[in-house]
């Protein structure tokens, strides 16, 4: 059996999907906005026992248009955005730096669903960011003190060294901050929900901002789209 075939092989989505959770016949009736619905559809997923429902594809580029994407953790979704943080020196942050404009996938297969965010990404500011910091792990704060996100690594004795030690800082000193640590919001300026069924083909519903608005306070449109 060729590569090719093996993946044809593969089913996509279990059966029984849900259906979309919204009437899409009567569009008036879906929520407001789109953190509404997808907090609906995240509760939906952790019912569901999806395994990480809070992990995302965040794609960035940069000033010359070089795609890069990598899987991250949500860290919040607020009427501000969804929310996200990391080393303002790591990638994504230097690709945000060039360009703020940002795409967020989220992809639920054991409920035959996808949501994507679009719009513009920024700072919250310092404050936000240490908060952020304090909040992980200390596992996680040692690794973010670690630093050198991507940068080439000697050997990984080198690594282990250098978490040690970072770790250790961690639990003397429980204030301490990376120095680049930034929490970002996307402000969408698009948000489209994507369903699978079993027996109806695909749904897609889609919110997006009217540019007459101001982005503290948008108004949504919803629309329907075409699979």
């Amino acid at each position: 059996m060729t590569f090719r075939e093996r993946l044809r092989a593969l089913p996509t989505f279990p059966p029984g999907l849900p259906p979309f959770g919204v009437d899409l016949d009567d569009l008036a009736t879906a929520p407001a906005t789109p953190q509404e619905l997808f907090a609906q559809w995240f509760d939906d997923a952790l019912a569901a026992g999806v395994g990480a429902p809070h992990a995302a594809t965040l794609s960035t580029a940069d000033a010359e248009g070089h795609v890069h994407a990598r899987t991250l953790v949500i860290k919040d979704v607020t009427a501000d955005g969804w929310w996200f943080a990391g080393h303002a020196t790591s990638p994504k942050g230097r690709d945000l730096a060039e360009n703020a404009h940002a795409a967020l996938t989220v992809f639920w297969r054991e409920l035959g669903r996808q949501v994507r965010v679009t719009g513009h990404a920024a700072s919250a500011g310092p404050e936000a960011g240490a908060a952020d910091f304090h909040a992980r792990p200390d596992g996680s704060r040692a690794a973010g003190l670690v630093g050198h996100q991507s940068e080439p690594l000697g050997s990984r004795q080198e690594y282990w060294d250098a978490f040690a030690r970072r770790l250790g800082d961690t639990r003397e000193d429980p204030a301490v901050v990376a120095p680049a640590w930034t929490a970002w919001v996307l402000a969408p300026a698009t948000v489209e929900f994507w369903a699978a069924s079993d027996d109806k083909g695909q749904s897609r519903l889609r919110y997006r901002t009217d540019p007459s608005t101001t982005e503290n306070d948008p108004t949504w449109t919803k629309e329907l789209l075409w699979p």
